[in-house]
């Protein structure tokens, strides 16, 4: 062998180990950071309520868990768990005929766990079994219950677990009683249908043991209030009502968020009544055949549960062009931030509406009862809403694409989906798979939220350390 050949074959044996050795550095180092970024809150919350729809697939999907043989049940119960876990209230089957109580009672878990929080239950237990919480938890903690300080989040977890057990408890048993002695079911029944709808109510599911929904109980006021009031308590939002029921704080100590979120709670209400009665209070497809009483109760539930509950008193597909509409607004603003409730939220849209509203006075600064409101805030609700839009808009365009339904339904069904709502005009049964797909991904996104989601798809966050030279381009 030449020389040249001997320390050409020398350094290949001697780098060859020294190359094996980085590769492995840098597959390790590879793997950490793909461990990291997974592990990142904002990516974990998305990626924990996947892996609750799988497993809740899953036992969907077993035999047990339905009445009848299915060649592929695969999609129904797909559907069914994303729903379930997302809190919306959307069916492609019968709920109480297509499950067993089995399946109802999984669907309830699914129910239970999406409104908690994936992120919320895990740190509860955490904290219960092993009495302390790392870093990355509180992290994961403070994206799911949107708390702002470390050392809230220990306190925070353990209060939403008791309001929640709190209003679940309360209304499950005034229906309990009502279902056990007004309509002749057993103890047991009573106390099943009191527990599943009290436990779909706070969370906003809209999910019901009843074929009609809610419809053959539009009139009876022991019924319809009791779901509204926990529709409404689990839409305002955890600190919200953490803050309420602490009391001591006058009303003139309120600050911003609570502020908007109670009074733009009361103010949509009261807009949805009124626009739902004017709208429907005649016309004999819905309200017009009922008592004064139940048009008033059928009034209040039309404007409640637009508000992501999902329930419905009456029947959608026969409801006026303008009702429809008007629920699509309502359904759109949803609830309070960080609960069961969906849509951009109610804080989002009176920020963006007191920026116009700023603007239009010619004020540099948003105000809101003598508060500033920063601009990072005015942005991210600006990025909420038009992130909202593009998704519903999407959504609809594959709707129209994929069926043949009108664009007044398909619209409904859309926001419905983002929104997490969960009312329909009836289409939903007969949509074809591809459509499915759509509502399913609408109502992922609608449940982590647009922001979180537009968060997790990102690699990574360079924030610029330079400014540079402004310029104002021609607006309107």
């Amino acid at each position: 062998m030449r020389t040249g050949d001997r320390r050409k074959d020398l350094k290949i044996r001697n780098t060859a180990p020294l190359n094996g050795g980085r590769m492995q550095s840098w597959l390790r180092a590879r793997g950490d950071s793909l461990g990291r970024g997974l592990l990142h809150p904002v990516r974990s919350v998305p990626l924990a309520f996947l892996a609750v729809i799988l497993l809740g697939t899953g036992l969907l999907m077993l035999p047990v868990a339905r009445t009848a043989a299915e060649a592929d049940p695969t999609l129904p119960a797909l559907f069914t768990a994303v729903s379930a876990v997302c809190v919306t209230g959307l069916i492609t089957v019968d709920t109480p005929t297509f499950w067993t109580p089995f399946g109802h009672a999984v669907i309830l878990g699914l129910i239970q766990v999406g409104g908690f929080g994936i992120m919320t239950l895990a740190t509860l237990l955490a904290l219960l079994v092993r009495k302390s919480i790392g870093l990355r938890g509180q992290l994961v903690a403070q994206s799911e219950t949107h708390t702002l300080n470390f050392g809230d989040v220990r306190s925070v977890v353990f209060r939403v677990a008791r309001i929640m057990v709190f209003f679940e408890a309360v209304t499950a048993a005034v229906l309990t009683v009502r279902f056990w002695f007004a309509y002749d079911d057993n103890p047991g029944a009573a106390l099943w249908h009191g527990t599943f709808h009290a436990v779909s109510a706070f969370n906003n599911a809209g999910f019901a043991l009843y074929s009609d929904n809610l419809i053959s109980f539009a009139d009876d006021p022991w019924i319809i209030i009791p779901i509204c009031l926990a529709v409404i308590a689990g839409g305002l939002g955890f600190p919200v009502l953490i803050a309420l029921l602490r009391g001591g704080v006058r009303m003139k100590d309120w600050s911003i968020h609570l502020r908007l979120t109670v009074y733009g709670t009361l103010a949509l209400l009261a807009a949805g009544c009124a626009l739902f009665g004017a709208f429907e209070w005649n016309r004999d497809q819905t309200l017009g055949p009922m008592s004064v009483g139940g048009k008033l109760l059928a009034t209040l539930a039309g404007s409640v549960f637009p508000r992501t509950a999902g329930f419905n008193s009456i029947d959608y597909a026969t409801a006026s062009p303008e009702t429809l509409m008007v629920t699509n607004i309502l359904m759109f603003i949803g609830g309070g931030s960080a609960g069961t409730a969906g849509g951009i939220k109610i804080t989002t849209f009176l920020v963006l509406g007191f920026a116009i509203w700023n603007e239009i006075r010619g004020r540099d600064h948003v105000t809101i009862a003598h508060r500033s409101v920063s601009s990072s805030v005015q942005r991210q609700a600006l990025s909420v809403a038009l992130l909202g839009v593009a998704a519903v808009i999407s959504g609809t365009l594959r709707l129209l694409m994929f069926t043949d339904y009108s664009l007044e339904k398909v619209l409904f069904e859309s926001i419905s989906a983002f929104a997490t709502v969960g009312v329909s005009t009836g289409i939903t049964y007969d949509l074809p798979p591809n459509a499915q797909w759509v509502l399913m991904a609408l109502m992922f996104t609608g449940r982590i939220g647009t922001i979180t989601v537009a968060s997790a798809l990102a690699l990574s966050s360079h924030p610029r350390l330079y400014q540079l030279p402004e310029e104002r381009p021609i607006i309107g």
